[in-house]
C-alpha cells in the first residue's frame, strides 16, 4: 500500500475544491497561492498516481486538455468545443454500446463516454 503524502492530500484537496474537472494548470495555480513551494513535477506525478490507483479520473478531451475528475463513480462527461469545460452526465450509456470488434481474448475493464458539443453558457454567447 503506497502512503498518503502531505502532498498528494493537498492535491487531492484541491481537484475537489476546484470541483471543476481541473486541469493539472488550474491545480498548479490554485495551490501556489498557499504553497508556493510545491512544485510542478510532484503536482504531475501525483495527479498520474492518483488516476493510476483509481483515487481520481483522467478525462482526456479530443481538444488536447487532460482534466481530473474526483467524482470516481460510473458516469459520462459533457464537453463543451468553445470554453472546454467539461461537466458531468449521469445516466447509464453503456447499453447503445456493443462489444467491439477484434477483442476476443481481452479483457475490457471499462468505458469511458464523453460528448461534445457547445454547453448552454456559450450557447447564450453565441445567439
Amino acid at each position: 500500500m503506497k502512503r498518503k503524502t502531505v502532498q498528494k492530500q493537498l492535491i487531492l484537496d484541491a481537484v475537489k475544491e476546484l470541483n471543476i474537472h481541473a486541469t493539472a494548470e488550474q491545480v498548479i495555480s490554485h495551490l501556489s497561492k498557499k504553497y508556493p513551494a510545491i512544485g510542478r513535477a510532484t503536482i504531475y506525478r501525483n495527479l498520474n498516481h492518483m488516476t493510476e490507483s483509481g483515487e481520481l479520473l483522467k478525462i482526456e478531451s479530443i481538444y488536447g486538455t487532460t482534466h481530473y475528475d474526483h467524482n470516481c463513480h460510473d458516469h459520462s462527461h459533457f464537453i463543451c468545443g468553445i470554453c472546454k469545460r467539461v461537466i458531468d452526465i449521469e445516466g447509464d450509456y453503456y447499453d447503445v454500446l456493443s462489444r467491439p470488434k477484434n477483442t476476443e481474448g481481452f479483457d475490457i475493464t471499462g468505458c469511458h463516454i464523453s460528448f461534445s458539443g457547445i454547453c448552454w453558457d456559450c450557447k447564450k454567447i453565441r445567439e
